[in-house]
């Protein structure tokens, strides 16, 4: 697939695996990611790493170390991607300033928790608005916001839950402006996924309180992405807030593993059921 896409926040977790997918689909990659060097996070990566991943997978991997808070930076990365392709298929917003989860009501945090909102959502808008132009350009084109149940159901704190929510409606509201241009925009919510900060955390647990259930490979989502774009109906979904599991089960999509994830719909809540939306 000669695609051209953006990831954010590409060192590890759900970015680096999304960009990998999308290199096993043999797109060009911008990986985007603060982390210059491993010890730059306690959880290890790279943008360069996350790179040099996806050219192995069959794409080509070009690192952009970026901090999402620089309106600039972010400007000059879209200028680039012009510069060289005259275009954008894809864009994911994924680049969130996590912090650590800590016990206690969202009163007694630090109020640095509240960052979320601007590296999180500020942050896909600004990329979205630089990217939007180039979307436009080729005629077709997909952005994507990483979404989660926490939408919908409580889940880390108020400001997380904001930040999926508003993440969601933003890609609402992009969807209807850019619908006249072919550009469709959605959320795409991932399940409990497999990441370097989600192992780190079960490993610091008592070994008879460590979940056991599986999780999603971060290159899930990335798969089912592709299977988006390469689709050629990406007009009946935008606007849409959709639930991982439940797209890759219609597009045959499966883990790395061979294995397909489950929805977690009914134990979290959701968005309106894809199927019934699609009759």
């Amino acid at each position: 697939m000669n695609m051209v896409a953006v990831v954010t926040g590409g060192s590890r977790g759900a970015g680096k695996g999304i960009a990998i997918a999308l290199g096993q689909s043999g797109a060009t990659v911008y990986v985007t990611g603060r982390s210059q060097m491993p010890d730059d996070s306690p959880y290890g990566g790279t943008v360069a790493e996350t790179a040099a991943l996806v050219s192995e997978a069959g794409g080509k991997g070009i690192p952009i170390c970026i901090d999402h808070s620089n309106d600039e930076a972010v400007a000059e990365l879209f200028a680039r991607v012009g510069r060289d392709h005259g275009r954008l298929d894809v864009l994911v917003n994924n680049a969130v300033k996590v912090g650590m989860t800590l016990p206690g009501g969202f009163w007694e945090k630090p109020l640095e928790a509240a960052d979320l909102i601007t590296i999180g959502l500020r942050s896909h808008f600004v990329a979205s608005f630089y990217a939007a132009p180039l979307l436009i350009a080729n005629g077709r084109g997909l952005i994507v916001n990483t979404g989660h149940y926490g939408a919908v159901a409580y889940y880390h704190s108020p400001v997380y839950g904001a930040q999926k929510a508003g993440a969601d409606k933003m890609a609402a509201d992009m969807a209807k402006e850019l619908r006249p241009h072919n550009v469709a925009a959605v959320s795409i919510w991932m399940g409990g996924l497999d990441t370097e900060r989600v192992r780190a955390y079960i490993a610091s647990l008592p070994p008879e309180a460590r979940p056991t259930a599986k999780r999603e490979s971060p290159q899930f989502t990335g798969r089912v992405i592709a299977a988006l774009y390469a689709s050629g109906d990406l007009m009946h979904y935008s606007g849409r807030a959709l639930i991982g599991a439940e797209l890759g089960a219609q597009f045959g999509v499966t883990d790395i593993d061979g294995s397909t994830p489950l929805s977690l719909r009914y134990r979290l809540g959701g968005p309106p059921e894809l199927h019934a939306s699609l009759r």
